[in-house]
């Protein structure tokens, strides 16, 4: 509680006092509501990535698409480090306070009243937001600010204001491990890529003694990728919907400079290659169905990459922008459930797992005679329990707990992160 009593003739100086009080009333409702927050939201499960950010860098982006649980994981991070700290305050940028105050001042007086650490959620929400962490960056240095932002948002890439400050992370949707713990209720750790390919035995038999892997990966491929299932099983696939059409209507036209009148042609565009993939893309074809030119084809495909609803892969991994992908794929396997789900073939959810998961932290690109090159080393290909491996080819194979020689479980690429 802050009192102010004082005696004041000049009306300016009463102005001032008005505007001073207001301002402290505008923080307590913030620090309320900050309360509040944490207060109702429980724990929800141990995200890999917490243990990863070097939270002591002074500007810190997190990156995720709408739904992945950025708030969530957030939050708990607040709970978990800063749970009584008065110095620490989490900010939505939709609420309408924001459309009148600027940023850098509210983190100034913020500062200047003994605040250290500042949450900003949902930063895209800001029209100037980059200037005025900038600034903050350069006159506040005794303040950490921490904000979350659409993938599709270019915080440092192309943007001088943050460019070389500015550390990002991106917050992808939950890995089968993460999935399986939460689901058991078990603790399992994250295997290296390394230590899976020379020691997928071990592993897996270690897993396969406490649990069932595989009564769970079916599911997971459907509904498992994205948090809400905690709280509203029986909504996912509307929620999926939601999230997918708000990030095509919102996040992709908003900050790409997109007409709205041209929505349905990437809704168009996004539907093809989920009916189609992993779709060996003619983009004359794709041109000509969605009814643009060659150019905007391959904009959109970009656009729907950065907005982590699809992958692209390339030969020798040349993302160039200009030059046409070889194969094009959802970015999840429930991504294929909820946009085709006419088009969910074994191979397509095999191979559209494999690239997520791995692709989260590893470099692929095409491979002569085989699905995936990993890391410009590892040829794989994705199948059933019939795909056969060699000594110069591995095979990721779903329906098996354990494996042998290069032939490893496909779940088990789910332990990654």
């Amino acid at each position: 509680m802050i009192c102010v009593i004082l005696l004041c003739r000049d009306s300016n100086n009463l102005k001032k006092l008005v505007i001073f009080v207001g301002k402290i009333r505008i923080l307590q409702y913030f620090q309320h509501t900050h309360k509040s927050l944490l207060q109702s939201s429980k724990l929800t499960l141990e995200r890999e990535l917490l243990k990863h950010i070097d939270w002591s860098q002074r500007l810190i982006c997190i990156k995720g698409f709408r739904g992945v649980g950025k708030t969530t994981f957030i939050l708990d991070h607040i709970k978990q480090k800063y749970l009584n700290d008065q110095d620490v305050l989490y900010i939505n940028l939709n609420n309408f306070y924001f459309t009148k105050r600027k940023i850098f001042s509210f983190a100034d007086e913020f500062s200047k009243l003994g605040g250290k650490v500042l949450f900003f959620d949902q930063i895209q929400k800001y029209p100037t937001w980059s200037e005025e962490l900038r600034k903050c960056y350069e006159e506040i240095p005794d303040l950490k600010i921490i904000f979350t932002s659409s993938p599709v948002l270019r915080v440092a890439e192309g943007n001088p204001d943050l460019q070389g400050i500015v550390n990002i992370y991106h917050l992808d949707g939950l890995s089968f491990r993460e999935y399986l713990n939460h689901k058991t209720n078990k603790n399992f750790k994250v295997a290296s890529f390394e230590e899976i390919i020379k020691n997928h035995v071990s592993l897996a038999t270690e897993i396969t003694s406490s649990v069932k892997p595989l009564a769970y990966f079916s599911e997971y491929l459907k509904s498992g990728y994205y948090p809400y299932f905690i709280d509203s099983p029986n909504f996912y696939m509307n929620s999926l919907l939601k999230h997918i059409n708000l990030a095509l209507e919102i996040d992709v036209p908003y900050l790409n400079q997109v007409e709205v009148k041209y929505l349905s042609k990437l809704r168009k565009l996004l539907h093809i290659i989920a009916a189609e993939t992993p779709l060996v893309p003619n983009v004359s074809k794709l041109a000509n169905e969605i009814e643009t030119s060659r150019a905007t084809v391959m904009n959109y495909l970009r656009y729907l990459k950065n907005a982590k609803l699809i992958n692209l892969l390339y030969n020798n991994g040349d993302e160039d922008q200009l030059k046409k992908p070889d194969r094009i794929f959802l970015h999840n396997s429930n991504l294929q459930h909820a946009i085709a789900p006419q088009n969910v073939e074994n191979y397509n959810l095999r191979s559209t797992f494999f690239f997520n998961q791995v692709g989260s932290l590893h470099h692929i690109s095409s491979a002569m005679n085989a699905d995936f090159l990993v890391n410009d080393t590892y040829k794989f290909i994705a199948g059933g329990r019939k795909i056969e491996a060699s000594k110069e080819l591995y095979a990721a194979s779903d329906m098996i707990e354990v494996g042998e020689g290069n032939k490893i479980p496909l779940w088990l690429f789910g332990f990654l992160y």
